[in-house]
């Protein structure tokens, strides 16, 4: 089942790897997915606050990629000015096991390392 071709968003996977790593992967969208699940409900300000030093364009284009695929769902209201909420949908929910799992890993990593370099 891995390594079975599959097209979805008019792309072209190889194996199923590949099409996790685009919908998960990169230096953002693993943490933008780690904070909505901590908060279930952030407005793009909020959001832009707690991950320090992306800019509002990567930001807002993480978030369409999330939202293309599904995993980011985008309630927008009608008021002066325009309030935005973002929340993590079914599928969004449905990675927290494997960043949880790459949370650990990444802690275990650190204190390996750590130690190691102590001796």
């Amino acid at each position: 089942m891995g390594d079975k071709p599959m097209k979805i968003n008019n792309k072209e996977y190889s194996c199923a790897i590949e099409l996790t790593l685009d919908i998960i992967g990169g230096k953002w969208k693993p943490i933008i997915l780690w904070k909505l699940a901590k908060n279930d409900v952030l407005r793009f300000s909020e959001l832009k606050r707690s991950m320090g030093i992306i800019t509002q364009k990567m930001l807002t284009q993480q978030l369409r990629e999330l939202e293309a695929y599904e995993m980011v769902h985008r309630k927008v209201y009608a008021e002066v000015p325009p309030k935005v909420e973002y929340s993590l949908t079914k599928q969004g929910k449905s990675v927290m096991p494997i960043l949880d799992v790459m949370c650990k890993w990444g802690t275990d990593y650190f204190e390996s390392v750590v130690s190691d370099n102590e001796e």
